[in-house]
């Protein structure tokens, strides 16, 4: 995983960067985690502008939001409840997972997609919640930015104060994503496994 996202950012450089944050909001299989360091750390040797490595991360996080967002607000609460009702085992959602993301985004306001953004497994989901509850695109849209843009800097700031140090860092992020990832992949299995068609009557 980590040579893939290394190749791709010394490829494409800043388009690879908005595609790789693009994927990682629309599906997560590289952490963001694991890219904005990379590519802060590409900034201090010089392939990249820090600045350039924050608003191509912004712009492909907000980009990636967009899809979720838009799938709340086309389905709708009832046949988004009802897609989870008959295939739920497989998208790892429940009708009431839905209810309950829906209720805690009403009760916390607009603000919460901006801290939602900052929050590793909720920065994605967030979109959804908003789209069901047709929040207006221009709040949703500021804010999502507002939240990457904080996210992604942190992220990009670290990989650049690391510099010459992060060949160690290297050293256990390449295994520390792999097993992320397998953690994610056995997790949903895990709930597909435990889940059970209900019955009728």
């Amino acid at each position: 995983m980590l040579g893939f996202v290394t190749g791709l950012l010394d490829s494409l450089g800043y388009a690879g960067l908005v595609l790789l944050m693009f994927l990682e909001n629309v599906f997560p299989p590289i952490p963001s985690e694991l890219i904005m360091p990379l590519a802060g750390y590409g900034a201090s040797q010089g392939q990249l502008t820090l600045a350039g490595v924050i608003v191509a991360g912004t712009i492909g996080s907000v980009l990636g939001a967009l899809p979720l967002y838009w799938l709340g607000r086309r389905v709708g609460p009832d046949r988004l409840k009802t897609l989870a009702e008959r295939h739920g085992r497989w998208l790892a959602v429940s009708p009431e997972e839905i209810d309950r993301a829906s209720a805690w985004f009403t009760r916390h306001g607009r603000w919460v997609i901006f801290f939602g953004r900052l929050v590793p497994g909720v920065r994605s989901l967030i979109s959804i919640p908003a789209g069901i509850n047709r929040m207006p695109m221009f709040p949703f849209l500021l804010l999502t930015t507002l939240g990457s843009a904080v996210w992604t800097a942190i992220l990009a700031l670290l990989g650049y104060e690391l510099g010459s140090r992060f060949g160690e860092v290297e050293k256990v992020l390449g295994p520390a994503s792999n097993a992320i990832l397998a953690l994610m992949v056995g997790a949903y299995l895990w709930r597909v496994v435990r889940a059970r068609p209900r019955r009728e009557g």
